[in-house]
């Protein structure tokens, strides 16, 4: 994987699943190339254009899982989903941005962009997809009751995934979503999408079930000039729609576990959200100070699976490999891995105990956790299975 503008890349490889993005993202010749619509829909002078951005189609705690409960472990029953919906639904917010265009003629018209987004305080703090608001110079958010709120504060992105958190200001009462759990997310899962369908029809409430985990797909426009890679994504079957990014993917427990994202132009009833618990760290941060980065670890690795701990010669087959290649090192710099003495071809297994695979990427993994946190690596060096300790840092600029 190159590095483009100094960026420290920290999301997984899947060697079998990425195209190569205009980045230079490093693939085999096995890749299977998945074309995905991120979701915003954008409204011009001139009627409905799909396309924005480069993509087509186009002091309150946090209310996590209550600790010792689970509610991935929950199945809908008759009439459930409809309590659920109703439930969540309250915490489910309309996005509605203004951004200046130059059409081809060198003539500036405001163009109006619509998607979705997640209370995820009672005090206003919003979770959304950075694509959503990316360029815009106004934000508009609008409750489930209608209530809107104008001048919405844009108030950081996260510089490794499609996540942008937003601020309502001056209220205090709002209906938060309970954020769960998605560490422990299993395929065959029952779920609900929500989200702004199509920028018009509100609150759109879907049903289906988590058809995989762990993957690595690439967002890009119908020209394939413009793409993205996403990593770690939670695949679904639950209808998503272009209006839906931003929007809740929510367990029968009622408890957010992804971010609705992106859907597949090549085949049906495949959409992709972002695992809610990378969001938490950077979160957490802006509950208590009003800012934040994100946690960065420093390093450059694969995916194990199955055929990467083969082709390697790796003795597991689930983790990450810190892997070197003649264009960049496996650990940067300078960077937490290197201080903590982490080496190229080291295997880290479990973060704090939980296992790096199962649970999610090494990135998403670090997601939860704040600048200057110690986590414990459980790391393979050799054949040998060693704890390093590391004290995690913010993104640099």
């Amino acid at each position: 994987m190159e590095k483009e503008k100094g960026e420290i890349v920290e999301a997984k490889e899947n060697v079998q699943k990425v195209e190569p993005a205009t980045r230079g993202e490093k693939t085999n010749k096995n890749s299977l190339a998945i074309i995905l619509a991120v979701l915003a829909l954008v409204f011009g002078s001139g009627g409905m254009v799909l396309g924005w951005l480069g993509f087509e189609k186009s002091n309150t705690p946090i209310t996590f899982l209550n600790s010792g409960s689970d509610g991935n472990s929950a199945n809908f029953t008759e009439g459930s989903i409809a309590d659920v919906a109703e439930k969540v639904s309250k915490s489910v917010v309309s996005i509605v941005t203004s951004t200046k265009v130059m059409n081809y003629f060198g003539q500036s018209y405001d163009s109006s962009a619509a998607g979705t987004g997640i209370i995820a305080t009672s005090d206003g703090y919003i979770v959304t997809n950075k694509h959503v608001i990316n360029g815009a110079t106004k934000v508009t958010v609008i409750l489930d009751d209608g209530t809107t709120y104008k001048d919405v504060e844009v108030v950081t992105t996260d510089p490794l995934n499609d996540v942008a958190f937003l601020k309502i200001k001056d209220v205090s009462d709002l209906n938060a979503a309970t954020l769960g759990d998605s560490k422990t997310i299993h395929v065959g899962q029952q779920v609900i999408a929500i989200g702004n369908a199509l920028g018009e029809y509100q609150n759109t409430v879907t049903s289906g079930i988590i058809s995989g985990t762990g993957r690595s797909v690439t967002a890009s426009d119908g020209s394939g000039q413009n793409s993205e890679t996403l990593t770690d994504m939670i695949q679904t079957d639950a209808a998503i729609n272009s209006g839906n990014s931003g929007g809740p993917l929510v367990n029968a427990a009622g408890e957010v576990i992804g971010i609705n994202t992106a859907t597949s132009t090549s085949a049906e009833n495949m959409g992709f959200a972002i695992p809610i618990s990378s969001v938490k760290g950077m979160l957490a941060q802006l509950i208590e100070n009003g800012k934040a980065e994100r946690t960065y670890l420093g390093i450059y690795s694969l995916e194990i699976t199955p055929e990467v701990a083969k082709e390697f010669n790796l003795p597991v087959n689930s983790g990450a490999y810190l892997y070197s290649s003649s264009s960049y090192s496996a650990i940067v710099k300078d960077s937490p891995a290197a201080k903590a003495g982490l080496k190229d071809k080291d295997i880290v297994t479990k973060i704090n105990g939980v296992e790096v695979g199962a649970a999610g990427s090494l990135a998403s993994l670090i997601g939860e956790y704040k600048p200057g946190d110690t986590v414990q690596l459980t790391v393979v060096r050799e054949g040998k299975e060693i704890a390093i300790n590391v004290t995690l840092e913010g993104y640099p600029e």
